[in-house]
């Protein structure tokens, strides 16, 4: 069994992504060993629990940054975990994470990187629109120590038409990560994917 965990710290549509390819019998060899949060009220948080799977939260207001990355650490180590997934985690991965995960942190961007790097949310959407981009996209991406630079896995574009605001740029590419970041882990687990 191909071991993930998900890290996130907003509403979960891209771990909503991974339940419902789980739902659906995709990923039957990936097993979602838990989700790990520094927000504990957020939506990713519910949605785990209402599956049964495993919340850890971690106060990073209360705990030093050190400490903080080594119970996340101490956490993934601990269910022996395969490939950590980031979804809308709202904090920067620690390098003795990324060390210890090498090639096996994975993010996705909503912009066709290296474009619009270490935006986020509706603040990328508006930058496309205001910079006149005739498309936009999402990434998907190992994590190294470099924000938003690693290595790309997945790149997939949609068309920014005259009429898009950030919300209905958003969704559209929203579209494109809930389809394609649970293929990716499936890539991951199955051993397709070579960095």
């Amino acid at each position: 069994m191909f071991k993930i965990a998900v890290l996130s710290s907003t509403n979960g549509t891209n771990f909503q992504s991974i339940l419902d390819a789980k739902a659906r019998g995709e990923l039957s060899n990936v097993e979602i060993t838990c989700l790990i949060t520094n927000k504990a009220d957020c939506g990713a948080a519910q949605k785990a629990r209402d599956n049964g799977i495993k919340v850890y939260f971690y106060n990073a207001k209360e705990l030093t940054p050190e400490a903080y990355e080594r119970s996340v650490l101490d956490t993934l180590k601990y269910f022996e975990v395969d490939l950590v997934v980031l979804g809308g985690y709202m904090k920067i991965i620690g390098s003795e994470t990324v060390k210890e995960f090498k090639n096996r942190i994975i993010n996705v961007h909503p912009s066709l990187l290296p474009k619009y790097a270490g935006g986020m949310n509706l603040d990328v959407h508006k930058a496309v629109i205001d910079a006149g981009e005739k498309e936009s996209g999402m990434t998907i991406h190992i994590v190294t120590d470099d924000l938003d630079a690693g290595p790309i896995v997945v790149q997939k574009s949609v068309e920014v038409s005259p009429e898009d605001t950030p919300e209905t740029l958003k969704a559209k590419v929203q579209t494109l990560e809930k389809e394609w970041y649970p293929k990716v882990i499936q890539m991951f687990a199955d051993g397709e994917v070579k960095l």
